[in-house]
C-alpha cells in the first residue's frame, strides 16, 4: 500500500480525566478546534474528537476522549480506561480540591487502564493567576512523584495546550514503536462503538 493510500501511520488513543469543571472539553476544543467558549456545560457521559498530526515523520490519527467528571458518570469513564494509550490527567489550577483529586484519578488509572499506558499531568487555567491555589512547584513534584510529565496550560489563552497534547502523542508513540506496535490500531474506538452523546464547553 503506497503512502497516500493510508492517511496515517498510527492511530492512537488518548484520554483526558479529572474533576468536573476543570477545563478537559475547552483544553480539547482549543486543540481540536482552536476555539474557546467561556460558558461551562457540563459534558455528557463521553464524547471524542480526531486530530491528525504528524509527530517525528510519523502521521498519527489521535482520537481523544474527554470524558464527564461528575461521580454519577464515573463508572463510564473507568470503562474507557481499558484500550487509552495516553492519558491526560487535568487539574484547575485556582481549584485545590481537583488538585488533590489526582491521586484519586492515578488510582482508577491503576485499576481500570492497560499498566504500560503514558501519562500526563496538566494544571488548567494557568492564565488566572490572582486566583491560582496550586502552586507551579506543587505541580510539578506530584509529577515528579508519579513519574510523569507536566504542564501549567491555559485553554482560554492557548497556553502549552498544543504542547501537552504533542508530548504524551509522542510518548505514546515511541512506546508503540519500541514496542514493536507503532502500525497497529489495538485499543482504538471508533465512532459507532459509543453513543453520540451531549457535549458543552468548559472553561
Amino acid at each position: 500500500m503506497s503512502r497516500s493510500d493510508n492517511p496515517y501511520d498510527m492511530q492512537i488513543k488518548l484520554l483526558m480525566i479529572g474533576d468536573s469543571g476543570v477545563g478537559k472539553t475547552c483544553l480539547l476544543l482549543r486543540y481540536a478546534n482552536d476555539s474557546f467558549s467561556p460558558t461551562f456545560i457540563t459534558t455528557i457521559g463521553i464524547d471524542f474528537k480526531i486530530k491528525n498530526v504528524e509527530i517525528d515523520t510519523k502521521r498519527i490519527k489521535l482520537q481523544i476522549w474527554d470524558t464527564a467528571g461528575q461521580e454519577r458518570f464515573r463508572t463510564i469513564t473507568t470503562s474507557y480506561f481499558r484500550g487509552a494509550q495516553g492519558i491526560l490527567l487535568v487539574y484547575d489550577v485556582t481549584d485545590r480540591r481537583s488538585f488533590e483529586s489526582i491521586r484519586n484519578w492515578i488510582s482508577q488509572i491503576q485499576q481500570h487502564a492497560d499498566v504500560s499506558v503514558n501519562k500526563i499531568l496538566v494544571g488548567n487555567k494557568c492564565d488566572i493567576t490572582e486566583e491560582k491555589s496550586v502552586s507551579t512547584e506543587e505541580g510539578a513534584r506530584l509529577a515528579e512523584e508519579y513519574g510523569i510529565g507536566f504542564f501549567e496550560a491555559s485553554a482560554k489563552n492557548d497556553i502549552n495546550v498544543e504542547q501537552s497534547f504533542i508530548s504524551i502523542a509522542r510518548a505514546v508513540k515511541d512506546r508503540l514503536i519500541k514496542d514493536g506496535g507503532g502500525a497497529s490500531n489495538k485499543g482504538t474506538f471508533k465512532a459507532s462503538d459509543t453513543k453520540k452523546q451531549s457535549k458543552g464547553g468548559c472553561c
